[in-house]
Parts: C-alpha cells; structure tokens; sequence
C-alpha cells in the first residue's frame, strides 16, 4: 500500500517537474526569438557582432538543455529508470554553454584548468557508455 503510494507520488512529482520545464522551454524560445529580433534590428542592421553571437548562442544552449531534460524527465516517467547517457548530454552541453558565454579575460588558470578537466571528464564518461552499449549490441 505505501509503496504504490509512494510511486504514484513519484510519478505525479515528475509530471510536474515536466511541466514545469516544458513551460521554461517553450519561455526559452521566446526569449530566444525575442533576442534574436532585437539584435537582427539594431542599428548595425543584419550583422551581429560578437556579444549578440554569444548572447543568441547561450540562449540557444539553454533551450537545448531545456528539451534534453524534457527528454530525460520523461524517459523516467516511462521507464522508471534515469539514462545516463542523457544526464551525461546535458552535463556536456550545460559545461560547453558555460565556456562559451564566460568572459575569458575575467577568470584565472586554474578555473579554465578545472572546467577542461571537467569537461575531458565528462566527454569521457560519455565516451565509455557509448562504447559499453555498442558493444552490448555488436555480441
């Protein structure tokens, strides 16, 4: 009894959460597409320089691991099981947003070291799953 209490509590937190993201994503999107117009019609016209890049590209990333947790949110839900290879994705892409819209200049060598390493990190853990599941098929 408290079991199939506790999973139906557990399925209804993931569908909220579901929703939830999903709102974000689709508040995302217009952000992006907000963005997007607002630079495309500054005065500089069809051009943008390299902030608005970043800014438009950050955004983008972040609509990106918007839908892969939406992905993942709902893989557990029918599943009942969290997918690695997923949390691995949205790792990567979530690092790689970071290093993409950070200010160079404002951030020491050994934090740059650190977010390579945890980045190599990742990408090799990545790697290993892949590899382990292609494997499992070819036998």
């Amino acid at each position: 009894m408290v079991e199939k209490l506790f999973h139906a509590y557990e399925k209804l937190l993931a569908a909220i959460l579901l929703l939830l993201i999903s709102a974000v994503a689709a508040i995302a999107v217009v952000e992006l597409c907000f963005v997007l117009y607002k630079d495309l019609t500054s005065q500089k016209g069809l051009l943008l320089d390299l902030g608005e890049l970043f800014e438009v590209f950050g955004t983008f990333l972040i609509v990106l691991i918007a839908i892969e947790l939406m992905a993942s949110i709902y893989m557990y839900l029918k599943d009942k099981s969290v997918h690695v290879e997923i949390m691995l994705l949205i790792a990567i892409t979530a690092l790689t947003r970071k290093v993409v819209v950070m200010d160079s200049g404002a951030n020491d060598a050994m934090y740059l070291i650190g977010l390579a390493a945890l980045l190599g990190t990742l990408i090799g853990g990545y790697y290993l799953i892949k590899r382990q599941g292609a494997g499992d098929n070819s036998g």
